[in-house]
């Protein structure tokens, strides 16, 4: 059973990993696209900042460790199966260069492994609604709203000035927006990962399983200190290997912008990340910073917008959950015969 927990737990690290990567861009691709910096320097910087992020708070790891199940009903096989079910559709999205979410893909396997181990009534379909279907919702269109009046009152806050120098502080503040975005992200995505090995070490402990003193939490619902480093280890490292696929889709497929955009749109998207961390909501950074880029170019006008692109977003997002989940559950399955 202690091998089938340390695979666990290095294959959550890997998901943390495989979001960094898969979640660079919605660190970066503003800075990026606008030429503010060069993707190299732009993926080291975020890299740095989601390790910040993620050691500021555990909220949201609590709420995956124990919000959507009950820890006896889960197995280390269960745990497991999520994780893998998430990171092959990470996997596949990525290929594709589709900004999905990985949070919901993480909850979307956690969802499928659970039902398909322990039945529907196992999985707190609630907390699903509260804590990520109704944020679904509501974050993108927070977000769309507030990069829209942002960026409508840059522009008049600047209309008088001289364009060079609207360039110029521009690029200047995008370089704090963008420190500001890498930091939220990683305040809210490496905590999922954090979750997901809390459930597995409750589970494990639950089993009749034993740990080391230093590996245990030092209060009930605590997250240990050395899943907290490796979680941020492990976006930082994954956020400097890439994700210049979907750097690409987000920075200029969806519309291009400015380095005042830019600044715009990540201020707003941080801004409503942060705020969901501190609630504890497991928020899709992606589709939020997807909504701020789409706010700040229909302040411009509508057309601005490539909605085309936007609505093969949308179909990644709706698919995320039940793709996962199924994934998921298929993993569950087979790890149970073979395991």
């Amino acid at each position: 059973m202690l091998t089938l927990f340390i695979i666990v737990v290095v294959v959550a690290i890997v998901f943390d990993f495989v979001n960094g990567f898969h979640d660079a861009a919605n660190a970066i691709a503003t800075v990026v696209s606008t030429g503010v910096l060069h993707v190299r320097t732009a993926v080291i910087l975020a890299g740095v900042f989601n390790f910040v992020g993620a050691i500021m708070g555990t909220a949201v790891a609590k709420t995956i460790a124990g919000d959507f199940t009950d820890p006896k009903l889960v197995t280390l096989s269960v745990v497991l199966g999520a994780l893998i079910g998430a990171i092959v559709w990470n996997l596949i999205t990525w290929w594709w260069g589709i900004p999905s979410s990985s949070s919901h893909a993480l909850i979307g396997g956690l969802c499928g492994a659970v039902v398909a181990k322990s039945g529907f009534a196992a999985f707190k379909w609630g907390a699903l609604g509260k804590k990520v279907l109704i944020p679904l919702v509501v974050s993108p269109l927070f977000g769309f709203a507030l990069a829209f009046f942002v960026m409508v009152g840059l522009v008049w806050i600047v209309r008088r000035w001289r364009p060079d120098v609207v360039h110029s502080a521009s690029r200047r503040l995008q370089l704090v927006s963008a420190c500001f975005m890498a930091l939220s992200h990683g305040s809210n995505d490496a905590q999922k990962s954090m979750g997901i090995i809390m459930l597995a070490i409750l589970t494990f402990l639950g089993a009749g399983g034993t740990l080391p003193t230093w590996a245990l939490p030092h209060a009930p619902g605590e997250v240990p200190f050395w899943v907290i480093v490796s979680c941020a280890l492990a976006i930082g490292a994954g956020t400097m290997g890439g994700g210049k696929r979907i750097i690409k889709t987000m920075g200029t497929k969806i519309i291009r912008i400015n380095p005042l955009q830019g600044f715009a749109a990540e201020t707003s998207g941080a801004a409503t990340i942060l705020m969901a961390s501190s609630l504890g909501i497991p928020l899709s950074t992606t589709h939020c910073i997807n909504a701020c880029i789409m706010g700040v170019g229909a302040s411009k006008r509508i057309s601005a917008v490539r909605w085309g692109v936007a609505g093969n977003i949308l179909w990644a997002w709706v698919l995320t959950i039940p793709a996962s989940a199924a994934m998921a559950a298929a993993c569950v399955l087979l790890l149970e015969v073979f395991v």
